[in-house]
């Protein structure tokens, strides 16, 4: 009889041939996903409850200016676990359970004695890889092989990559994708059996480049961003090298890769104290006037300060048009100066106007401004009093561009400044090291309702699902002029929403972001119904749950905040009645406020009744609508 080894028998079980027994497992803590990489470094697939989920996909770097590495073997295997709770501040969670299963493969070259390292962790909630060279010399790399090949052509939900990051999400299964196109993270997708699903992303960029993904056949190609104008690598490292983790998100839907922390897991924790990061909402006076900013005003900035103060809101952001010979909001003029109010704006008296109505100011910069004098700039805003700043129109992820980003976390944190980028690239987990780098864009949001319709009903329902994934989200929502998408106008001034007041409450839930734009103009809020959601509800969070709902169709999201619980549901095109079961609460009996839809786009009808974790909440959603709930533990 054959003797079969415990790992050719745990290949078997995942249906792999046990010729590959040399190659090298890896297993969640829970058991339920595998990764295998193969004993030559060339090959990885990943399994969950015994279905294959990424396909035998290839692995390796190409490296520029040295022989490529020639035939691989396993030659050491150190294995770690960790199982630790790490401390979170202005995020979607208080803590984060930092729980998996890693291994450090060291593979050796044949002849030369080279080294390539594959980190590999295993999360009851996904896997992750990275590559690392050791040594004292420089490494250049060109590009990598890693590829993902979805198993059978699965549907996913996919966005083509622009600079800005800033399209609309669409279903469309692999070979439909045009190999002639890259796509951004996360791609979105379920395994064959609909029993799993998954979202392929990047973690920890330090000192490496971004990257998206090209269809070549069957599989997902990782491209690097290349620096603008330099030729020849996509990444430069002046000794050794360890690259971005690439990292599969799974769960049994797709709603609850919500809550998953894996990303920020993959980042180092916060180094020093951040208990001064405030999260919170803020007026903001570019969304409901012109494209090119506002023109400074005194009066006008004070009219938002005052708003704010009234709203209980800690923030007001001051866009484009504040600083000294500023144009319009999108282009970096030569003779701007941003260390410099303009004419007729004192900027530290305005401070201490706002400081005494209890709200601080942020200001908008363009990066180009502030990249080749950045400690000038922030040593000035600090003296000023600012409280953090908004900087835009990167529009890059390549190498160069990841350590701007890097530097400036570090250089806000260090002088307790909050950071939101905008002409950002998707999140890959930085907020966790710096938790001041406190939201960003790199989403298609609502400003574009100034300028055309692509924020539909089914975009803002692709959202929770995709993008934010990833990280927190500068979306900017708050838009109280709401109509249906039939009535819907685009106005570069004063702009509508397509969707319902209901919704619009909803999103203040749903959606990510700790600094937390409220983007309409003053005199649409006061006495406006909803307006006291909008005042009550926090930006960051103790614990989130998903509790229902289908990308591009619905949501249903709870989140907590000390003993208060918030729901937010929101439905695309079509009217339904969600039912809610409650018994994700504590015990005991439950005050809730209920908005919801009224009967148009801008009325919401409030309620509050009694419940218990025994009862549901049925919730009516207008088409395009939404609704907001607070539960609050009854005297």
């Amino acid at each position: 009889m054959k003797t079969i080894t415990p790992i050719a028998a745990a290949l078997l079980a995942l249906g792999l041939p046990s010729a590959q027994a040399a190659d090298a497992l890896l297993s969640s803590p829970d058991g339920r996903i595998t990764l295998r990489i193969a004993d030559d470094a060339s090959r990885f697939s990943i399994s969950r409850r015994g279905e294959t989920v990424i396909a035998d996909s290839p692995l390796g770097l190409e490296l520029d200016g040295q022989p490529p590495l020639g035939a691989l073997s396993l030659e050491s295997r150190q294995d770690t676990r960790e199982d630790r709770v790490i401390p979170l501040v202005a995020t979607k969670a208080a803590a984060a359970r930092d729980r998996y299963l890693g291994a450090t493969l060291a593979f050796r070259e044949a002849g030369s004695g080279r080294r390539l390292f594959i980190e590999t962790r295993a999360y009851d909630d996904g896997v992750a890889f990275r590559y690392r060279l050791e040594g004292q010399d420089p490494v250049r790399v060109r590009a990598e092989r890693t590829a993902f090949v979805p198993a059978g052509d699965p549907s996913c939900l996919v966005t083509p990559v622009e600079g800005a990051h800033e399209r609309p999400f669409e279903r469309l299964r692999i070979s439909q994708l045009k190999p002639d196109v890259g796509y951004d993270v996360p791609v979105v997708c379920a395994a064959p059996s609909g029993r799993t699903h998954y979202a392929i992303t990047q973690a920890h960029l330090e000192g490496y480049t971004g990257a998206s993904l090209w269809r070549d056949g069957a599989a997902l190609q990782v491209r690097l961003s290349a620096v603008p104008g330099r030729s020849g690598p996509a990444v430069v490292s002046a000794s050794g090298l360890t690259t971005a983790w690439r990292a599969v998100m799974m769960a049994d839907r797709a709603g609850q890769l919500i809550e998953s922390p894996l990303v920020g897991n993959l980042n180092p924790p916060p180094r020093g104290d951040f208990s001064w990061v405030k999260p919170g909402k803020t007026s903001w006076d570019w969304w409901s006037g012109p494209l090119e900013g506002v023109k400074p005003d005194l009066a006008a900035y004070k009219r938002f300060i005052d708003f704010a103060s009234e709203s209980g809101f800690p923030y007001h952001l001051m866009d484009a048009g504040w600083a000294f010979g500023t144009g319009p909001c999108c282009d970096a003029l030569p003779g701007t100066d941003i260390t410099r109010a303009a004419d007729g704006i004192d900027m530290p008296a305005l401070v201490r106007y706002a400081a005494g109505k209890g709200v601080g100011l942020l200001l908008w910069v363009h990066w180009e401004h502030l990249a080749p004098r950045m400690d000038e700039v922030l040593d000035t805003y600090a003296r000023w009093g600012i409280k953090g700043i908004k900087v835009d129109f990167m529009n890059r992820d390549d190498q160069d561009m990841v350590a701007f980003y890097q530097r400036l976390a570090e250089a806000t944190a260090r002088r307790h400044l909050l950071l939101d980028l905008h002409g950002a690239y998707v999140p890959a987990g930085l907020q966790r090291s710096y938790p001041n780098f406190i939201t960003q864009e790199g989403v298609l949001g609502a400003e574009w309702n100034k300028m055309d319709r692509r924020i539909t009903p089914q975009h803002n329902l692709m959202l929770p699902y995709t993008r934010m994934l990833a990280g927190p989200m500068d979306y900017t929502p708050g838009g109280f002029r709401n109509a249906t998408p039939r009535d819907f106008e685009v106005r570069a001034v004063m702009p509508q929403t397509q969707t319902t007041r209901g919704q619009a409450l909803a999103m203040f839930v749903v959606y990510d972001s700790p600094l937390q734009m409220v983007s309409d103009d003053p005199s649409n809020y006061r006495g406006e119904p909803g307006f006291d959601f909008v005042r009550r509800v926090p930006t960051a969070w103790d614990e989130t749950r998903f509790l229902d709902g289908e990308p591009g169709q619905d949501i249903v999201l709870a989140r907590r905040s000390g003993k208060t619980w918030f729901i937010g549901a929101m439905t695309a095109d079509r009217a339904q009645v969600k039912t809610v079961k409650l018994d994700f609460l504590p015990p005991g009996r439950w005050r809730a406020t209920i908005w919801q839809d009224g009967e148009v786009a801008r009325e919401v009808r409030r309620s509050a009744r009694q419940l218990t974790r025994a009862d549901t909440l049925s919730l009516a959603l207008a088409a395009a609508g939404g609704a907001a709930v607070m539960l609050e533990p009854a005297p």
